[in-house]
């Protein structure tokens, strides 16, 4: 007798160290969607960017698009950097990051911080669970000018209409009780802000350091480890100022690269830990292997 089919089965939590801190990622969850192009290479034709993603053995027209949330645990401070989809898209594909924070050995109530990166849906909405505060110990921390882009409400894009009143509604209160911070601001001592705007209007990247070993949690500086980051010029409709975005995803890109910084992106491949090495004509992503864990 054949056994069944069980269907796939993916890691979603990983620990490891960084001086004496312990960092975990946690995959929040991922969906299949139409892609790359136009998401990616807005700016090209379909079948340049169909193209490259055939050369890198990609679909060239359906994409998955995961999400990864990081924990930061200081020995002092136990940070959330992001809270992902949570009830938003649960049951769609992603909003599991508070289950499986569970399964990585933290109840919500352990949260002593909750540091965002910027303020679109699929960092945001898991601040809230069934109407409360999902993590109902943490003290909440946003960037100042990322708050005020979606508070006044002068510049926000049309197309983030829908994004701003959902941060109105699941982000400001927090902010207004928190703390707003700007970049060279420490969340907590070993993770200071970056400044890394034009995805959003003040994204931010944390920079994690412990016992002279650094790693950037980088947010959305790229949101496909080929498509955006092997083509860091290429627009993304993702991004809501472009040519800032592009401007910033080269400076960060060569920042981690140049300083062989190990990195976390919220869009790379779980777990979504590497470094970023330059090559001959641009960037690429090189996973971490066992070197963390020794």
């Amino acid at each position: 007798m054949s056994a069944k089919m069980l269907g796939v089965l993916r890691p979603h939590i990983y620990r490891f160290k960084l001086g004496s801190f312990e960092i975990t990622t946690i995959l929040e969850g991922q969906i299949q969607r139409d892609g790359p192009h136009p998401i990616f290479g807005n700016d090209q034709t379909p079948e340049t960017a169909q193209a490259y993603a055939a050369q890198h053995n990609l679909p060239k027209e359906m994409m998955e698009h995961s999400f990864t949330c990081s924990m930061v645990n200081t020995g002092d401070k136990l940070v959330l950097i992001d809270t992902g989809f949570g009830a938003m898209m649960r049951g769609k594909g992603a909003g599991m990051l508070r289950e499986r924070l569970v399964e990585a050995g933290y109840a919500p109530e352990d949260v002593d911080i909750v540091a965002i990166t910027h303020g679109h849906p699929d960092h945001i909405a898991g601040l809230l669970e069934d109407g409360a505060p999902a993590y109902p110990n943490a003290e909440y921390v946003f960037g100042q000018v990322e708050y005020e882009f979606w508070r006044d409400n002068e510049i926000v894009p049309e197309q983030r209409a829908d994004n701003r009143e959902l941060f109105m509604k699941v982000a400001a209160p927090f902010a207004e009780q928190g703390r707003l911070i700007n970049p060279g601001d420490e969340v907590t001592p070993g993770i200071t802000a970056v400044e890394s705007y034009g995805h959003s209007a003040g994204h931010l990247c944390y920079m994690v350091e412990s016992d002279g070993q650094k790693l950037l949690i980088w947010g959305d500086i790229t949101n496909h480890y080929i498509m955006s980051l092997q083509k860091p010029q290429w627009k993304v409709a993702f991004d809501d100022f472009s040519d800032q975005a592009n401007a910033t995803r080269e400076r960060i890109l060569e920042m981690v690269a140049s300083e062989n910084l190990w990195a976390v992106g919220f869009h790379m491949p779980f777990p979504s830990v590497g470094r970023v090495e330059k090559t001959s004509e641009s960037y690429r992503w090189v996973p971490a292997s066992y070197q963390l864990n020794l």
